[in-house]
């Protein structure tokens, strides 16, 4: 398979949206997919007309065969799959809410896991693979212990996972963004303040770069472990944070 291709789950917006653009401009063929309808039509509508943009649950197997089956007769293989699709549901163990944490886990892990797993037969030797996680999963976040759990979960299988595909060079790595102004970070944020500007402004405070990422930031660092010039790399997590986190 000589062109590059890749396939973003959560692709219609924030940070999957920005890395499918930055792919899209260094020559990938890019597939996207996205759960809800209208960010589905959104993303058909803002993103290059040569993007195959799907609509798909990817708590549901047969919505994941699906998208490997249209991605598969479309590209005819994957060179680079981003496991970006991602809920986020504030709680603490006094407002937990059982449907809620079986969302999380059922998209956040279940979901990341199987589609990897459909995903293989399309895999090239030596393709990247990259998950979202979240600095959430190994930093303490007010009301994010179950977000946190699913992404940590996942994290926890990166060495073995990167190690059973090591044999045909396939590369397994995590990106763990900072806060981040996407929309799924604003409606978080919606969820327990009614000036989410305000509560944005005062996070950027405490970073010490002065600022919230904003999505390309994210989206650099996952297209750098496309290339070849990570072609070394695998089993690990980059920490995209502008350094939060860091002080004791």
């Amino acid at each position: 398979m000589s062109a590059r291709t890749a396939l973003i789950t959560g692709g219609t917006s924030g940070i999957g949206k920005a890395t499918a653009e930055i792919l899209h401009n260094r020559g990938y063929r890019v597939a996207v997919t996205g759960q809800r309808l209208e960010s589905v039509a959104w993303a058909r509508s803002e993103l290059p007309e040569d993007v195959l943009v799907l609509q798909a649950d990817s708590r549901s197997m047969a919505d994941t065969e699906k998208v490997m089956s249209e991605v598969g007769e479309k590209f005819g293989g994957l060179t680079t799959l981003f496991l970006n699709a991602g809920v986020s549901r504030p709680m603490t163990l006094a407002t937990a809410d059982e449907a809620a944490y079986d969302e999380v886990f059922a998209v956040n892990t279940k979901g990341q896991f199987f589609t990897l797993a459909k995903a293989l037969p399309l895999l090239s030797d030596g393709a990247s693979v990259i998950v979202t996680v979240g600095i959430g999963a190994t930093r303490s976040l007010t009301g994010n212990s179950v977000t946190a759990g699913s992404h940590g979960a996942f994290l926890a299988m990166i060495p073995t996972l990167a190690l059973e595909l090591a044999p045909r060079r396939i590369r397994v790595n995590a990106v763990s963004p900072g806060f981040t102004d996407t929309p799924m970070t604003r409606t978080s944020l919606r969820a327990r303040s009614g000036d989410v500007a305000a509560t944005m402004a005062a996070i950027a405070q405490t970073n010490p770069f002065g600022r919230l990422a904003e999505p390309e930031d994210i989206a650099r660092t996952v297209a750098f472990l496309a290339s070849d010039d990570a072609a070394y790399i695998t089993g690990q997590e980059i920490l995209v944070s502008g350094g939060a986190g860091l002080a004791i």
